[in-house]
């Protein structure tokens, strides 16, 4: 799903992306991954552990917006109004 998509600076992934042939993937395009490591691993990559916080902040945006209902059942049917939508919780989330 990555491969089409134009390469980026850094990539923040959780630990269930933590594999050499993903790791490997991405260097390779230049992106810098930052990647926390899995617990079962025998050998360790350095990761930025203040990159790494920022996937905090949007792991609870998700959250927030997964609160309300309309957005956490995609009840419209059409990309344009769930997209609609989706800004429309993001504004009064951000308001509130």
């Amino acid at each position: 799903m990555i491969e089409p998509l134009r390469p980026a600076k850094s990539l923040l992934g959780d630990a269930a992306y933590d594999s050499d042939a993903f790791r490997a993937f991405l260097t390779d395009r230049g992106t810098t991954p930052v990647i926390k490591q899995n617990p079962t691993r025998k050998h360790f990559h350095p990761f930025d552990k203040n990159a790494y916080k920022g996937r905090n902040i949007i792991e609870r945006a998700f959250l927030h917006l997964k609160d309300w209902r309309r957005v956490a059942t995609r009840y419209d049917k059409l990309a344009r109004n769930f997209c609609a939508t989706v800004v429309l919780a993001s504004i009064l989330l951000w308001w509130i």
